[in-house]
């Protein structure tokens, strides 16, 4: 392939050489480098790419892309373009053949939801015959192969090459997540959105490595909108008007305000032994009413968002119905039948926000008690562990501290930091350090009513421990309790 091919869509400027060469492989990691690479030099939180440049000149590399002078050694071509980040992912659409031109791509953003809602919309795309990729938190799914993911937005080239091989295995539609980190770093940069999707903004992602303050936060979000055909918001988000002020692309809501294109109404939530569930009536668009398996007000803004996309692609309500009654996400308010008498689920909730909303929710529910079990990560804010704390002491009627990933970090130390948050509410709570033991307290002392969260680990099936990690699934932990209780 030759180099000027690669950056057909860029403005760019040759400093040495010749941008008419043949190449063999675009690499944006210097390790990976072999005879006839392009480099594509990243300045990167941790490490910069530019610095590399004499160590992939004598691996081979026959050109660099750079947004910054380097000093570079004779036989080696040189652009420079204005962000090398943008460049990437232009140059990784160009390098797999535009993959995303063959593919519907529907990219969901927001603080919370994006990981439900991208499952929702692949159950019934495939219900109604579509064959649906997807690119989220939890994995990447093509085909019948599943990816573990390393973030919720991966770099723009794997991006790429994710669309290219569905785009191999028959796929014709895309769900992704597009996290403001994503945004903001032009991973998704190029990609011909067909559908965005604003589920909701908080104040989350603020700090030195991620978001500067809540505004450029807020301006990220926003980006997506800017380049889909069809944005669909939650118009009953404090922030929605904000996000799309700069919109381009065609406007649809959703919520329970009667402005929304799509509404809910009648919301009736549903309780009994070993289920949580939640019914409603939409109205606007489409007609009908509406079943889902999973708890709470957030499901109905899922469950919205699910049909706001589906419409679109002319799904028949009956399968929307049908699709949206088993939808299951793992780790998502995943209730796990263990008892006649109580409900247990596994959720992700892993920061306050998530955990007061999770808690709030299940409030509505008027259970006899709620008991959240959950530890906090090492090696982060101590804040998180404070807020996390205080927010159980507040809303549970009962707290089971225990561990996460401690990480490099002694787990003791992380529950007494959690244990400051939580004394200062009137929150009752032990603390058990090893997490299946925990697990096992909580269910052997369960009461008839009762609704016991493990909180925080969702579909995560490791602990991590001073950089090793170990298998350990809350499914199976939950087995072998009650195998040991029986």
């Amino acid at each position: 392939m030759r180099l000027s091919q690669l950056l057909e869509r860029l403005e760019y400027e040759v400093i040495k050489g010749s941008s008419d060469i043949e190449i063999t492989t675009l690499i944006n990691d210097s390790r990976r480098v072999e005879e006839g690479s392009v480099f594509v030099c990243i300045s990167g939180a941790v490490s910069d790419g530019h610095t590399y440049v004499q160590e992939v000149y004598e691996k081979g590399a026959l050109a660099v892309i750079v947004e910054k002078e380097v000093e570079v050694p004779q036989g080696l071509t040189v652009i420079r373009v204005p962000d090398t980040r943008y460049a990437l992912a232009l140059m990784s659409a160009a390098y797999f053949g535009y993959p995303a031109e063959r593919l519907k791509i529907i990219g969901i953003t927001g603080t919370k939801g994006k990981t439900t809602t991208t499952y929702m919309v692949k159950s019934i795309l495939e219900g109604a015959g579509h064959k649906v990729g997807l690119i989220g938190t939890i994995e990447a799914v093509i085909g019948n192969k599943t990816i573990p993911a390393n973030n919720t937005t991966p770099e723009s080239y794997t991006i790429q090459s994710y669309f290219a091989q569905m785009a191999e295995a028959g796929c014709d539609s895309v769900v992704m997540e597009v996290s403001s980190q994503g945004l903001m770093l032009h991973r998704t940069a190029g990609i011909p959105f067909e559908i965005g999707i604003f589920t909701n903004l908080g104040e989350d992602h603020i700090g030195p490595n991620e978001h500067k303050d809540f505004e450029d936060y807020k301006r990220c979000k926003g980006l997506l909108f800017k380049q889909c055909k069809t944005g669909i918001a939650n118009i009953d988000d404090l922030w929605y008007e904000d996000v799309f002020k700069e919109a381009t692309c065609r406007r649809e809501t959703f919520g329970f305000n009667e402005g929304a294109d799509l509404q809910a109404v009648d919301v009736e939530h549903i309780s009994k032994p070993g289920y949580l569930g939640v019914k409603y009536h939409v109205r606007g668009l489409l007609d009908f009413d509406v079943e889902i398996d999973i708890p709470g007000e957030f499901s109905v803004y899922n469950s919205l968002t699910a049909i706001a996309v589906c419409r679109h692609f002319g799904v028949p309500v009956e399968n929307i119905k049908n699709a949206l009654k088993v939808a299951k996400v793992k780790g998502r308010i995943e209730m796990v039948k263990v008892s006649d008498n109580f409900t247990l689920m596994i959720d992700y909730a892993h920061n306050a926000m998530s955990l007061e909303s999770l808690l709030h929710t299940l409030r509505d529910y008027h259970p006899e008690r709620i008991v959240t079990v959950f530890g906090c990560g090492g090696n982060r804010s101590k804040t998180r562990r404070y807020e996390m704390g205080e927010v159980a002491g507040r809303l549970s009627d009962f707290t089971i501290i225990t561990s996460d990933n401690p990480r490099f970090e002694e787990p003791q130390a992380i529950i007494d930091d959690i244990i400051t948050g939580i004394e200062r509410t009137d929150g009752t709570y032990i603390s058990i350090c090893d997490r299946k033991e925990a697990i096992k307290y909580a269910i052997s002392n369960g009461r008839p009513g009762d609704v016991i969260i493990l909180a925080g680990k969702g579909h995560e099936t490791y602990q991590e421990i001073k950089g090793v990690k170990y298998d350990m699934d809350e499914r199976v932990l939950i087995q072998e309790v009650l195998e040991e209780l029986k």
